[in-house]
């Protein structure tokens, strides 16, 4: 049986989103998409949006809420957005099981 998973946003995520929905004041959806292009096929484009597209998937908790178009879906089955702080700085990060391999930036993959 094979299971295919929309992507599950970590509270982590969640959180960051709301502080900078809180700094901006502006209400905000954070988008996540799949484009060609990248050293490895594929990249991510994560980015903030005002409101969601008719065709979007939302994964919502607590009003806040991740979007994703209907042609990035399939390529982010079963992943998990989740934010990262490390020295080298903080970032939203995409941890993909469809992913035959990344390159060292972690925005760009191959499937």
């Amino acid at each position: 049986m094979d299971l295919t998973l929309p992507p599950r946003v970590t509270d982590r995520a969640y959180a960051r989103l709301s502080e900078i929905i809180e700094t901006t004041g502006a209400p905000k959806a954070l988008r996540v998409a799949v484009e060609g292009g990248g050293c490895s096929g594929f990249q991510y484009d994560i980015r903030l949006e005002d409101a969601a597209l008719p065709d979007d998937m939302v994964l919502e908790k607590d009003g806040l809420q991740v979007l994703v178009d209907t042609v990035s879906l399939p390529f982010l089955t079963n992943a998990v957005i989740d934010f990262s702080e490390e020295l080298i700085g903080a970032r939203f990060v995409i941890e993909n099981p469809n992913a035959s391999s990344s390159c060292g930036c972690g925005t760009s993959f191959s499937i």
